[in-house]
Parts: structure tokens; sequence; C-alpha cells
């Protein structure tokens, strides 16, 4: 039998940056029968493996899906391998390509790999949502699609915009909240956590649950992050992202660059400082007398430590300042050594030391000044490199590369 913690004391922690819990009070039943009984609740998390690379972002719900976890419940992570292949139009207004079911499952795998550096991997249940809903015959499927109403589900705000404006919604698209709230019913939900843009496929599950004689879950909503644009919510597609697998330099630096008012959210959203040190956070901010870069110097150690190590995280700090406050090199840049008989355009150049991915996005970081040899701004997309001497390339902010002659 499970001593779980008063239920006070995980009410606070399970509040911390919720937008919604509905209902409260039903959740609150819960966490008190789950004392009384020493049995843990399930909570559900689904993840979608169509985005394998995990940023901050992402981490937000998995943060609550570990403060539960560390709370004693069961932290269920459902790998949708089935309902990729069909693709989540939330918050889209167009429909999102659908993956095959190997490329679900290799993206989950990598999915899995990233998350377990906030969950606890041996105390989380995994599981593919292929295992039941793969058995559904089309009779299961028409039986199911009968217990929902096309007007109930027209009033998803995105199919609510893509209907007006006469953008069309494929039928399939209307049965993926249905093949999410079925995860709920397979694994008896407790309290579902998702984005604040999952909330109608969360509370669908919550209606078919009851369809299926189940007590219905819980939701639980949280914020989308803010990328370090500050405009946007994270996303790589927006270029605003900290991804939780970059290297502590990346980190490090990215997060330095987020406006100062996300000081406070990412603290609140992204760590697991106590809500004591969040108050002093607030309260330091408040203060026209302090330096918010101190607290945000602060920030970018927290996550380098904890996606990576305390140690990383002071490296990472001093070779920003050597960089970017007394403007010198790094010390450990990667050297590629080249033939010195060879001429170079620099779009090529850029993508030749895999600081771009496509001459495209080469020629983007050329015309946003991204681009130095010598430090001098190279500006020109048809400039031609002369390899005939060593030379620096700084792509962005933080990418060094020393490219050396052969013999030199």
């Amino acid at each position: 039998m499970i001593k779980f913690p008063s239920l006070n004391e995980q009410m606070d922690l399970i509040r911390r940056g919720a937008v919604e819990i509905i209902p409260e009070e039903e959740l609150v039943k819960k966490i008190e029968n789950s004392i009384k009984t020493g049995k843990p609740l399930n909570i559900k998390l689904g993840c979608d493996p169509s985005r394998p690379d995990l940023h901050l972002g992402h981490s937000v719900v998995l943060r609550k899906l570990a403060q539960f976890q560390k709370l004693g419940h069961q932290a269920i992570l459902i790998i949708g391998d089935f309902t990729g292949m069909i693709g989540d139009p939330s918050g889209r207004n167009s429909t999102r390509p659908a993956l095959t079911l190997e490329q679900t499952r290799i993206n989950g795998e990598t999915y899995l790999q990233q998350a377990s550096k906030i969950l606890n991997r041996e105390k989380t249940k995994i599981l593919y949502n292929s295992e039941w809903l793969s058995k559904m015959t089309f009779e299961d499927v028409i039986k199911l699609a009968s217990k929902y109403t096309v007007a109930r589900m027209l009033e998803r705000d995105d199919f609510t915009k893509r209907y007006k404006s006469g953008e069309p919604i494929s039928m399939h698209e209307i049965l993926y909240p249905l093949a999410q709230a079925m995860d709920s019913v397979a694994i008896q939900s407790d309290v579902e956590l998702g984005g604040t843009d999952q909330k109608f496929n969360l509370l669908v599950g919550r209606d078919i649950q009851r369809e299926f004689g189940l007590e219905p879950q819980v939701i639980l909503t949280m914020p989308l992050l803010v990328g370090t644009d500050g405009v946007e919510k994270m996303s790589k597609s927006y270029d605003n992202y900290i991804g939780i697998s970059e290297s502590p330099q990346e980190i490090y630096g990215k997060t330095l660059s987020i406006p100062d008012n996300l000081i406070y959210t990412y603290f609140e959203l992204a760590t697991e400082v106590s809500n004591q040190k969040l108050e002093e956070i607030k309260l330091y901010l408040s203060d026209p007398n302090k330096n918010p870069r101190d607290l945000k110097r602060e920030l970018a150690r927290t996550l380098v430590t904890m996606y990576h190590d305390q140690k990383a995280a002071l490296e990472a700090e001093e070779e920003f300042d050597k960089i970017f406050i007394k403007k010198e090199i790094p010390d450990d840049i990667e050297e590629i050594i080249i033939d010195n008989t060879q001429e170079i355009n620099i779009l090529d150049l850029v993508i030749f030391v895999k600081f771009a991915n496509s001459r495209g996005e080469a020629k983007r970081l050329v015309q946003q000044g991204g681009v130095s040899i010598n430090g001098e701004k190279i500006s020109d997309v048809h400039y031609v490199v002369k390899l005939n001497s060593d030379l620096i390339l700084k792509v962005g902010k933080r990418k060094f590369v020393k490219l050396k002659m052969k013999g030199s």
C-alpha cells in the first residue's frame, strides 16, 4: 500500500503552472480516494510521434507527468503509433501528413529516449495505441462513431474555422479525437494531461469513457510555452526552440536570448525550482534596481544542469562570456582539414561543414548577416571563398569551425 503525500501537498504541486483542471473537485475526490485506498491514479499523456525532437515546449507537459509520478501515481505514456498514421489536426488550419507505422515506431523510440531525461523510465508505463486500435473492426468503429455527434465535433475551434472558410475537413480527422478517446478507455485513465490546444480532444475522452461505463477522467491542461522570439509558441518550424538534447552551449546561449518577460514563465514551466524560489524570482523581477540579466543567466545554468550537468553549465557560461562579452574565439572549436587548391561558394561551404541542411537555409543565414570568415561578415550569397590559408568560419551566434589547409 503506497503512502501518498497529503491532499494539500499534492494539489499545490499539481496546480503549479496549470491552465485548467476540469473539473477540479473531481480530481480532489480521486486523490482523496487514492490516499484512502493506497492505490495510485492512472495519469495519461499521449505523445505525437510525428515530432521526435523534443524541446522545452514539449517538456512542460512531460514535467507535469513527472510531478504526478513523484507524488506516487502511475505515469502512463502512450505513443500514438496508430493515431500518428491519421495525423492530429489540433491547432492547425490544414490536414497534417500521415506517417507509416514504421515511421511512428522509429520516432516513438527517439521520443522515449529524450523523455527519459524528465521521467523515471523504470516507473513509467509505456504503451503503443496500435495495441488496441489496430484490433478494432469496422463495426467497432461505426459503433464508436455513433457515440458522438457531428455538431459536437464541429464545436472544435480549428474545425469551425476551416468549415466557415470552406477548407476541407476529412472524415479521418473527425475520427482522430475518438481514437484518442479510446486510449483513455483502454487504460482506464483517471487524469489526462495535454497542452491547451488539446482541450477538445481530452474532453471527448471524458464523454467516451462515460459511454463505456467508466468514471470519466479529469482534464489538466498546460500552457503552450512561448519560444525564444517572445511571440510564437515554441516550435522547430518557427526556429524559436531550445532542444532538450542540444549541446550545453546551445541551451545556454538560446536561453539568454529570451525576452525578460519570459524569465519567470520559463522558471515556472520548464524547471523544477521550488514554489518558494518562484516567489523570490517574482520579487526580484519586480525590483527596478535589479538586472534581470543575472536571473536569466541563472535560468540558463539551471536548464543546462537539468539536461547535462553542473560542470557543463559552468563551462557553457564561460564560453558564452568569451564569445559574446570578450569577443574571443572558443578554445576547442572543431578543425576540418581541406585541400588548399579549392575554391568554394559560401553557401556550399556552410553546407559542407554541416551548419545548414540546404542551400535555401544557408542563403537565409548569409542574407541575415549570420555568416563571417575571420571576423568579416559575408553578405553576398555568390561570394567565393579562396581556400589558400587557414580560416575561421562562424555561422549564427555560437557555431565556429576552423578550416585548416592540408600540410599547413
